[in-house]
């Protein structure tokens, strides 16, 4: 576990991201293992070791956990034995802080995503399994008010944009003509709040981070309400 505090991503972050793209291969990642080591995986986990106590204020719910495997810091190992792309390593840093009760990756949650292309902070679920989208859906229809007040939540709204995920059809068993069919379309519930490089890049990140899972709350307590969880 780190011991000194976190500094901001270093520029070299970006960078080796930007060269492993073009080099996502087994023997330049190990020929440059140490630089991955001192760019990407020890500020990462400085940072995760920085936010335990603000998140522990704000989120108490959310496991903050800077372990090298195992914790809120997501491998840059690819799991390719299903997919087409085998190249071997992953091109970002992913940053996960899971619900305490939630057993994988689809129960609401944060993530924090750092890669040449776009660095963004995401709060509330990813594709769910099919039970826990209907209770979601079913939880949008019966709290009709409540989800129409979360999505025009001013400190929200001034934060997060939801992504869009939806079918191109009606759900099944779901009222085309339901006043939130574009709600019940959807197939994952996020808010996205943009980060620039700057930000990335500044020790103020820390401060940030706690401010804009904060905001996210109203979204975080109407999955957890909808899938029985604690809020």
């Amino acid at each position: 576990m780190p011991t000194s505090g976190f500094e901001g991503f270093p520029a070299d972050t970006l960078h080796f991201l930007e060269e492993l793209q073009e080099n996502n291969n087994r023997d330049w990642f190990n020929a440059h293992k140490t630089r991955y080591e001192q760019s990407v995986l020890a500020p990462a986990l400085e940072l995760i070791t920085a936010l335990q106590k603000p998140l522990a204020k704000v989120a108490p719910l959310l496991r903050v956990e800077p372990k090298r495997m195992g914790g809120s810091l997501m491998r840059i190992y690819k799991d390719t034995r299903f997919s087409k792309d085998k190249t071997p390593y992953k091109t970002n840093v992913g940053i996960q802080f899971r619900h305490q009760r939630g057993g994988d990756v689809h129960a609401p949650g944060v993530y924090l995503h750092v890669s040449p292309a776009e660095c963004f902070l995401g709060v509330g679920t990813w594709r769910p399994p099919s039970d826990a989208l209907r209770r979601i859906r079913d939880y949008i229809i019966s709290h009709e008010t409540t989800w129409i007040k979360l999505l025009k939540q001013k400190k929200f709204n001034a934060a997060f944009t939801m992504h869009e995920d939806r079918l191109k059809s009606t759900p099944r068993g779901y009222d085309k003509h339901h006043p939130l069919i574009d709600e019940l379309r959807q197939q994952s519930f996020i808010g996205m709040a943009s980060l620039t490089r700057k930000q990335i890049q500044s020790r103020g990140l820390v401060e940030l981070i706690p401010k804009l899972i904060s905001a996210g709350n109203p979204l975080m307590v109407a999955l957890c309400e909808a899938l029985e969880q604690p809020c």
